[in-house]
């Protein structure tokens, strides 16, 4: 009769998992984003910063107002609406695909080479910026003011020699000059692009050949609507952040939700700086001048747009003479080693949470042991072998808890028969039981607590890490970032997890028995979306658990023999 239940759990089980395979296939397959076809049509360019004053019918608001050196505005900067140029100019540098509109000289498109989309389709880059009919995102700069190319008379309608640029073999940067003119004073707008970085050089140069002093405010920002963040993972309930950021020496870094977006706007001035936007994975962030004061502001336009962005102080050229002024644009992975090489504070984007002061230590350690073996899946593991030799002593103590409390099960179990419903004598009791047991009910809990930050610190590690994006460990785990595709890992960890419930006593509560006899169960359907990564890291752990407490609890056990 057994092994005749044994068979039907068996083929019930089989079938479940089959089934869950095809469910998978059939609903859960990720699909290609749609591609992008860069939109060339009108826009309204809200996004920019707003004047002051009102602004006149069909005025382009996108264009920040010109400030003086005290952050204040200055001129009234509202302009007609931008009619978008079909002569785009596209930059290809191997790190960066970027497509640039002449009108404007605004970044519409940049997609990323070195980062596919999917792991199956390598000739397919992510898109991080787009403005086409699937996504709005885009990086928009320029010299606004009475005199600026982006003023009342519209958008500067930029000018380039070529309408395709690519970085050659053997070239170590790509400049890209965007020219145009107006009233005697020369603006080029320099684009340049180095090999193997995601920072690029945005610069305007001003040779005024006129017999007036000219005036005008730069300002760079990012806009974007308030779609998903097309990079992250939301199977395991735990989203990852999205939304703006920025950094001063006063207020450190501060981050805003797109609810924060619509409720506040951000109005500050800021001593060099820079200012985001973040999503899982990647950001873009403008960096103007380190060593000016800038006014840093957020609005939301009339379409739901939300723009961040940067204004700095006006700068006035004489007649005859020339001017340059500097910022940096960087699109790309959040790879702290170069975010914190570009400016302080810029490698915070990578977000672990409030225990970020653990999770750090624990990415430093994760990628120096990935130096060394070259492969993150084997380097999560000798990671968390690392941290139980660590916790080691502490989980022993938590162990021989364990291991005497189900010595002593018998004996509670007697207890329990002889005062029946009971509680306050079966309570007095196991209370006499623990005191000459020399056992403590709570000794098995205070360990398990003290490791759990390090656990979600190493989750956020994990879950952060765009190392780990597309990384293969080995077999049929091509990309530890995405869940398993046959739930081997998960299957493998609801049962390490009830071996694990086998070396626990058993609760005396009956209720409490048969709900922890369902949890790993529940769990393992909990782990069947989580990356294979995390679900690696738990397999591993439970593993190492179940060796270290089998050991204890058989010379406890042992132990206990010998005095009987």
């Amino acid at each position: 009769m057994n092994m005749q239940r044994n068979i039907l759990i068996a083929a019930l089980l089989v079938i479940t998992y089959l089934m869950v395979l095809q469910w998978n296939t059939d609903f859960m397959q990720q699909d290609l984003p749609p591609v992008a076809e860069t939109n060339v049509a009108p826009i309204n360019n809200s996004d920019l910063p707003t004047d002051t004053a009102p602004l006149a019918d069909g005025a382009n608001s996108d264009v920040p107002q010109p400030i003086d050196a005290n952050g204040e505005p200055t001129v009234s900067a509202g302009d007609l609406p931008a009619k978008q140029n079909d002569n785009l100019i596209q930059v290809s540098t191997g790190t960066l695909n970027v497509t640039i509109n002449p009108i404007g000289g605004d970044i519409v498109s940049l997609s990323l080479p070195q980062y596919p989309a999917r792991k199956d389709r390598p000739d397919l880059p992510f898109q991080l910026m787009e403005q086409s009919s699937n996504r709005l995102y885009v990086a928009q700069s320029g010299l606004t003011g009475r005199q600026g190319p982006d003023s009342a008379k519209g958008r500067a309608r930029y000018t380039s020699e070529q309408s395709s640029y690519t970085l050659s073999e053997g070239q170590d940067s790509l400049v890209v000059d965007l020219k145009t003119s107006d009233a005697g004073v020369n603006f080029t707008k320099r684009y340049t692009f180095s090999r193997d970085t995601y920072l690029v050089e945005v610069d305007y140069l001003i040779d005024n050949q006129s017999t007036e002093s000219w005036s005008g405010s730069a300002f760079g920002q990012l806009k974007r609507d308030s779609s998903g963040d097309p990079s992250s993972s939301t199977a395991t309930g735990m989203a990852t952040f999205l939304g703006a950021a920025y950094w001063s020496a006063d207020s450190s870094y501060t981050k805003m939700k797109m609810g924060e977006l619509d409720d506040e706007k951000l109005n500050e001035k800021v001593n060099g700086g820079w200012i985001a936007w973040l999503q899982h994975y990647f950001v873009s962030a403008w960096i103007p001048d380190a060593n000016t004061q800038h006014t840093f502001s957020t609005l939301k336009d009339s379409q739901g747009n939300y723009i961040v962005r940067f204004t700095s102080p006006s700068v006035s050229v004489g007649p005859g003479e020339q001017a340059t002024i500097k910022s940096q644009f960087y699109a790309g992975p959040k790879i702290q080693d170069d975010l914190k090489a570009i400016s302080p504070g810029l490698d915070l984007t990578i977000d672990y949470g409030f225990l970020w002061w653990i999770a750090q230590p624990l990415f430093v350690v994760l990628s120096f042991i990935h130096s060394f073996v070259g492969n993150w899946g084997w380097s999560i593991i000798l990671l968390t072998c690392l941290i139980k030799l660590i916790f080691f002593p502490l989980s022993a103590t938590s162990y021989r808890s364990m291991a005497n409390m189900r010595r002593v099960a018998p004996k509670l179990q007697a207890l329990r028969e002889q005062h029946g419903d009971d509680r306050q004598k079966m309570s007095q009791g196991m209370m006499e039981l623990y005191k000459k047991e020399k056992i403590n009910p709570l000794g098995g809990c205070l360990p398990i607590l003290v490791q759990m930050p390090v656990f979600i610190s190493l989750y956020w590690v994990l879950m952060e890490s765009v190392e780990i994006r597309q990384a293969e460990w080995l077999g049929w785990i091509t990309d530890l970032s995405l869940k398993d595709p046959y739930f081997i890992l998960p299957i493998i960890m609801g049962a390490t997890m009830f071996l694990q419930q086998q070396l626990n006593p058993t609760p005396p509560d009956p209720m409490q028995a048969k709900v922890m006899k369902m949890l790993p169960i529940v769990f393992t359907f909990f782990f069947l979306w989580f990356p294979a990564g995390l679900v690696l890291y738990w397999v591993v752990n439970n593993c190492l658990s179940i060796a270290q407490q089998w050991y204890i609890t058989r010379q406890i056990e042992k132990g206990a023999a010998a005095k009987s």
